[in-house]
């Protein structure tokens, strides 16, 4: 998901660079989009991951 959200922000760069800001602009969001939701999954994770089991 991050590699997702580097693509949308070299696309949205591209797009600014060629003037396209509206798609540009929804290129950056898009990016954000991504790195948000991959930062919760990765929280989540961490905080329901697996663990050893327990000692007997």
């Amino acid at each position: 998901m991050i590699g997702w959200a580097i693509t949308f922000f070299i696309l949205g760069i591209v797009a600014a660079i060629l003037g396209l800001s509206g798609i540009a602009n929804l290129a950056i969001n898009i990016g954000v989009l991504f790195i948000f939701v991959s930062v919760v999954l990765i929280v989540i994770y961490a905080l329901t991951g697996r663990r050893p089991p327990p000692a007997v």
